[in-house]
C-alpha cells in the first residue's frame, strides 16, 4: 500500500475536464476564474480554456513550507489582487488540492465581498479540508504528488 498518490499529466486533462463538466452541468457560468498560485495556475488555465473564460486572475498565498509543514496561517503575497477588476463578478476559484482548506477560505473569504458569487473547483479535497469545495475531481486523504512538483536540480 503506498502512502502517495500520483497523479500523471495524462489523469491531470481528464479530471480537469470532468471539473469543467461538472461546473457546466451544475449550470454556474463564471465570468472569471482566480487561481490560487502556484499549483492553482495549472487547474485554473486548463478550466479557463474548457469553460472559454479568458479572465483569470491569480492570488499567492503562502502556507505549506514543505511537506506536512505549514505556517500558522495562509499569508497573502503580492501583487496584491485589485479588488476593482473583480466587479460583482460570478468567480470560480482554482486550486489543485484542499486539503485543510484553509488557503481556500481565505482567498473565498477575501473575494467573497467584491464579487457577486463565488465557488470553488479542485482537483483533490481531503477529509480534513474546512471548506467543502463545489467541485472536486477526486477525495483522497493521503500525500499527492502533482506532475509540476518535481523540482529540477540545480
Amino acid at each position: 500500500m503506498t502512502d502517495r498518490e500520483e497523479l500523471s499529466w495524462d489523469q491531470f486533462g481528464a479530471a480537469t475536464r470532468q471539473l469543467a463538466s461538472a461546473v457546466v452541468d451544475d449550470g454556474f457560468a463564471p465570468d472569471l476564474i482566480l487561481a490560487v498560485a502556484r499549483g492553482g495556475l495549472f487547474v485554473a488555465g486548463a478550466l479557463g480554456y474548457a469553460l472559454e473564460v479568458k479572465k483569470v486572475h491569480m492570488m499567492n498565498v503562502e502556507y505549506y513550507t514543505g511537506v506536512d509543514q505549514r505556517l500558522d496561517a495562509p499569508v497573502l503575497l503580492p501583487p496584491l489582487p485589485d479588488v476593482a477588476d473583480l466587479g460583482g463578478a460570478r468567480m470560480l476559484i482554482a486550486d489543485d488540492v484542499a486539503d485543510t482548506g484553509a488557503t481556500l477560505r481565505f482567498v473565498r473569504d477575501f473575494c467573497a465581498e467584491h464579487v457577486a458569487e463565488v465557488r470553488c473547483a479542485v482537483v483533490y479535497q481531503k477529509p480534513q479540508s474546512e471548506i467543502d469545495c463545489e467541485y472536486v475531481w477526486r477525495r483522497t486523504d493521503l500525500w499527492i504528488e502533482f506532475p509540476w512538483t518535481g523540482a529540477i536540480p540545480v
